[in-house]
């Protein structure tokens, strides 16, 4: 279990989900997590259906908090998520399958150019 960046726990579950699932399985829950948070109209990830989702979870996040974990994952600068950038902000979080999480910056950097 290691410590983030507020001292709070946090424990990496996708190396034991992969041991379970299988990679393409993996994939899969990866998927419908997406779409629990996408707008089902735009089929991407947005501020507002991100908003949306942590208030029916009952989380209290800063609008500037959901504008970084976008800002984090968008790799085509659009401002929102598609189902692929999810996915690959899910694996660059996982300290157990990444180098660990990239701060939040207003520009790509860190991000290897071979994802943009």
């Amino acid at each position: 279990m290691e410590l983030d960046n507020f001292g709070m726990d946090f424990e990496d579950y996708f190396p034991s989900m992969i041991g379970s699932l299988g990679a393409e399985g993996f994939i899969g829950e990866l998927c419908n997590g997406f779409r629990l948070l996408m707008d089902v109209n735009k089929g991407l990830i947005t501020f507002e259906s991100l908003k949306v989702n942590c208030f029916m979870l009952g989380l209290e996040v800063r609008d500037d908090e959901l504008l970084c974990m976008l800002m984090e994952g968008d790799l085509d600068g659009d401002g929102a998520l598609n189902q692929m950038e999810f996915c690959i902000l899910m694996f660059r979080l996982s300290p157990c399958l990444m180098d660990g999480p990239k701060m939040c910056t207003n520009t790509h950097q860190g991000v290897d150019p071979m994802l943009m």
